[in-house]
């Protein structure tokens, strides 16, 4: 395994991180949230550790089976194997979120809606470290950014649990560039490090971070973790046999909407004689804005296969027909979005 710094710190972590969004009753179709079933959890989660890989990545709504089903349970999974002992807990740097509503939430009333407040920020905490077992967390990511809460109350709510030595680092989700910016310089104004990460949507399927998010970030010293690195599964889909393994209804209509690129693809890694899934990974670890993809494993097979990925190294040609393939937004944002240069194609 390869080990990269979080952002600006000096916590260093593996360049894949292991999400648990799949963790749950086990009751659902291979990709979905709530897939894998308690027993493999504990077994993908011990080999991790054995590969080498100390960065974990829940939700406090992972777990859910099915629209309304139970929420929580992911996190309940990750405490009841650190309660196993062998220093599980002490090996891991675990990161959470919070945000989204939880519908077996115990805080009814006008403020259990989804959303972010100081008030929320403190409840949900608790509720993380109940179900995950444990009193500390590396980690707090907002789910969804906020905008209708300052962020003078924001800061206040996460510098309190930093400051009592319970939390060490802060992050984001689903932020837009300037969402990042206005984030930092409150932050920088109250003395306080700000965010250190921001997990973010960003595949060969979905390069538009490139323009705005990613430069930001490298900017400000915040490094980007990767959700769904491999968009549910269908940038690994071998093309010669898609129906090998089972995969949901709404991944079965992407790759007819995307049949030539994800047949392209397929050839290329047939040809550089690797899967599917490890080149996307490498394409997405290959840019120096990314800390590490967010993968989740159905089983320790899937694992295994992944760690491949770091040590793949792409060549020049290989970028190159990538963004053939899967065409990028087209190098940097424009310096002003005046529209002339546009017009003449320049």
């Amino acid at each position: 395994m390869q080990y990269c710094s979080l952002g600006r710190t000096g916590l260093k972590v593996s360049r894949l991180s292991l999400g648990t969004g799949n963790f749950g009753s086990g009751s659902s179709t291979s990709g979905n949230w709530g897939c894998v079933t308690e027993r493999e959890a504990y077994r993908i989660m011990d080999a991790a550790l054995d590969a080498g890989i100390n960065f974990f990545d829940t939700a406090n709504v992972y777990g859910r089976v099915g629209e309304g089903g139970y929420c929580g349970l992911a996190e309940e999974i990750i405490g009841r194997w650190f309660a196993k002992g062998g220093g599980r807990r002490e090996k891991v740097v675990l990161a959470t979120k919070l945000e989204r509503v939880m519908e077996n939430d115990e805080y009814d009333g006008p403020n259990r809606p989804r959303g972010l407040s100081l008030y929320k920020i403190r409840r949900h905490f608790e509720g993380s470290m109940k179900r995950l077992q444990t009193d500390h967390l590396e980690l707090y990511q907002m789910h969804h950014v906020d905008r209708s809460v300052g962020w003078d109350e924001l800061w206040e709510g996460f510098e309190g649990l930093v400051r009592q030595g319970r939390l060490d680092y802060v992050g984001s989700s689903n932020f837009a560039a300037w969402d990042l910016m206005k984030a930092q310089e409150a932050a920088r104004s109250r003395g306080f490090m700000g965010l250190v990460n921001e997990q973010h949507r960003y595949n060969l399927l979905c390069r538009l971070p490139e323009l705005e998010v990613l430069p930001a970030a490298a900017d400000q010293g915040i490094g980007i973790t990767i959700w769904s690195p491999l968009v549910r599964g269908l940038l690994g889909v071998d093309m010669r046999e898609p129906d090998r393994r089972p995969l949901s209804d709404e991944v079965k209509r992407v790759i007819e909407k995307y049949r030539p690129q994800l047949t392209a693809f397929s050839a290329l890694c047939r040809d550089l004689g690797e899967s599917e899934a490890n080149v996307a990974l490498a394409w997405e670890l290959a840019n120096p804005a990314i800390v590490a993809p967010v993968v989740g494993p159905a089983n320790v097979a899937d694992l295994t296969e992944m760690l491949r990925s770091v040590e793949i190294t792409l060549d020049a040609g290989t970028m190159a027909r990538l963004d053939e393939i899967f065409p990028g937004p087209g190098g940097d944002a424009p310096e002003a979005y005046s529209g002339w240069r546009e017009l003449q194609g320049s």
